[in-house]
């Protein structure tokens, strides 16, 4: 035991020279390690894993080569609608039990990715972390159920094959993923039960504009909201990890409104006597594969499973969860302050906020949309993006008079200058089989410009121009300076 304890500070503490006076009776007062923390997950980052839009065929071979080595044991529990086979991995032999399950919803993958880099972790030897593995495998049992939702991650859709939402599906339990789940809650049987989700990216910390990247919940098992020893132990594990992000994303956390959902998996986790920790991965700019958030995913559950194996999430304050601020939904990905447009000849001011939708294309890819989500005053609002237009008028963009027969015509040279002459579209004659195309303007098979219009819903597509000349075109919600180089990295599709 002695020997974990050094361990497990030389994971958190900050330096060498305080890992080596500390012990664990004083754990209330270390600071994570990052670069130690860092350094774990670098080593076991799950390489196979690189976009949010991988498929239960990407994850199972993944699952499968895990019973090599001996230290899994990998469960069928059942299939999916679509016939997909939903998996268990059973690790370590202690007696406090711990399920952990992810994907309910088929589009919410960031923690399905750590949980992979978990695995890599636990199988890992001969270095450092030896005696945290030791720890978990004496202390714990680990329940790992990654994707529960297969179908829906086959076209990244947050419903499953019958439309159901499983997370509201526990009562009833009408779907067999539903019916897989609360079945291995029946079986296994644990103390501990981390419940994980992607919410979407606008969320936000009240009064800034730090997105939620992660937001927390210790479900409510009923409609009084009342605190027994079972979820006051999820808000003490929540405490812990809030410790933790804190070092990485400092006001970046927050928490669900704690309504019960009588429907819902987490709160009836915590009613069958599992205490239940959801944990929501959300948005950080420049980060749109959630590469970043993944990680924190990896070293926030890694840090509560040391935790319940050691006992020591019992030192936080149940208080502390309740300062963890809820969240708001002020964020967009493009603000645009202070534009002057002009419609039934009046002249105004006004702020426009602008969403991109991600479609699913038919060959599986996906494109963006961009449309006018809010307009008026937004000064309470933020952007991943954000422009200051004072000074600039809305402008609608023309169509090129003469059309082209394939996007493969269009060089950065002739966009840029299409787009600085206030052409914003242009017709495609041959529309290909392969509709996704790279650069900011609007191809159009039948030549008709959608938006172009500061109206709410409207698609995105405009100018922002000073005394008739173009200086920005939001191209399907992207910015482009255009006095600047030209990007190539859109994500657009032929309308």
């Amino acid at each position: 035991m002695k020997l974990i304890k050094i361990v497990f500070f030389a994971l958190l503490t900050i330096s060498a020279c305080q890992r080596e006076k500390s012990s664990f009776n004083n754990k209330k007062n270390y600071s994570p390690d990052t670069a130690m923390l860092a350094t774990a997950f670098e080593t076991f980052k799950e390489k196979d894993l690189t976009h949010r839009r991988f498929k239960h065929a990407d994850i199972e071979p993944l699952i499968l080569k895990r019973g090599e080595s001996k230290l899994f044991e990998i469960s069928k529990l059942g299939q999916s609608v679509q016939k997909r086979t939903l998996y268990q991995l059973k690790y370590g032999s202690g007696n406090k039990r711990v399920m952990l399950w992810s994907q309910m919803h088929g589009n919410e993958s960031t923690a399905t990715m750590a949980l992979f880099d978990l695995f890599n972790f636990l199988e890992g030897r001969n270095d450092q972390f030896d005696s945290v593995r030791n720890l978990l495998n004496k202390e714990t049992t680990l329940y790992f159920l990654p994707m529960i939702n297969p179908d829906g991650a086959e076209i990244f859709n947050r419903r499953n094959a019958l439309d159901i939402d499983l997370n509201r599906d526990a009562r009833e339990t009408a779907s067999p993923e539903a019916r897989i789940l609360k079945h291995a809650a029946e079986v296994n049987k644990p103390a501990f039960g981390f419940n994980l989700h992607d919410q979407h990216i606008y969320y936000n910390v009240p009064g800034t504009p730090n997105p939620a990247t992660i937001s927390f919940l210790a479900p409510a098992y009923n409609h009084e909201k009342d605190i027994n020893d079972v979820r006051g132990r999820a808000m003490q594990l929540i405490v812990g990890m809030n410790k933790i992000l804190q070092q990485y994303i400092p006001n970046g956390v927050a928490k669900y409104d704690d309504t019960h959902e009588p429907r819902g998996f987490g709160d009836n986790f915590q009613k069958w006597g599992a205490s239940t920790v959801l944990i929501e991965s959300g948005g950080y700019k420049n980060d749109p594969e959630k590469q970043y958030i993944r990680k924190l995913n990896f070293l926030i559950i890694l840090n509560a499973l040391i935790e319940i194996a050691q006992e020591s999430y019992t030192q936080y304050e149940q208080k502390a969860y309740q300062d963890i601020p809820e969240n708001a939904t002020k964020l967009c990905d493009l603000l645009i302050r202070n534009i002057q447009a002009e419609r039934d000849s009046v002249t105004y001011p006004i702020d426009l906020a602008i969403k991109r939708d991600e479609l699913n294309a038919p060959d599986s890819a996906f494109y963006i949309r961009g449309r006018i989500d809010d307009v008026g005053d937004l000064k309470d609002s933020y952007g991943y993006e954000e422009l200051d237009a004072k000074g600039l008028s809305f402008m609608k963009g023309k169509l090129y008079p003469t059309a082209i027969n394939h996007p493969n015509e269009l060089t950065k040279e002739k966009v840029i200058g299409l787009l600085r002459g206030g052409y914003i579209a242009v017709q495609v004659k041959n529309v290909a089989n392969n509709k996704h195309y790279k650069w900011p303007l609007l191809l159009t098979g039948n030549g008709t410009i959608y938006g172009n219009s500061p109206t709410l819903g409207s698609q995105a597509n405009f100018f922002l121009a000073k005394e008739g000349e173009p200086k920005y075109a939001i191209v399907n919600g992207y910015l482009v300076d255009l006095s600047k180089e030209l990007d190539e990295n859109f994500k657009n599709y032929i309308q």
